[in-house]
């Protein structure tokens, strides 16, 4: 389970975004090391090895729910989490 800032916490009910989702995507998520924070958020790869292990069926019924991206301090909290509307670049 994360540990969230409050800034997170708001944040991440505010968009709807459940912790089960954010622990999956820092699991398998590609990470980029983006002004000094880890954001995780799935790419095609990431999202090939989530179906391996979670299988298909449940990735299907998560899938909505994927397209988002997580940012994560040095030490370990999540700042804060949002949806993904275009590619994040490093």
């Amino acid at each position: 389970m994360v540990t969230l800032t409050h800034h997170a916490a708001v944040r991440s009910q505010q968009r709807g975004i459940p912790p089960l989702i954010m622990d999956l995507i820092i699991k398998y998520g590609c990470l980029t090391r983006i002004m000094g924070a880890d954001v995780y958020s799935l790419d095609k790869h990431s999202r090939k090895t989530m179906i391996k292990e979670i299988g298909e069926i449940a990735y299907k019924r998560l899938r909505d729910l994927l397209d988002i991206f997580v940012v994560v301090a040095d030490d370990g909290h999540v700042i804060t989490t949002g949806k993904r509307f275009k590619r994040i670049r490093s």
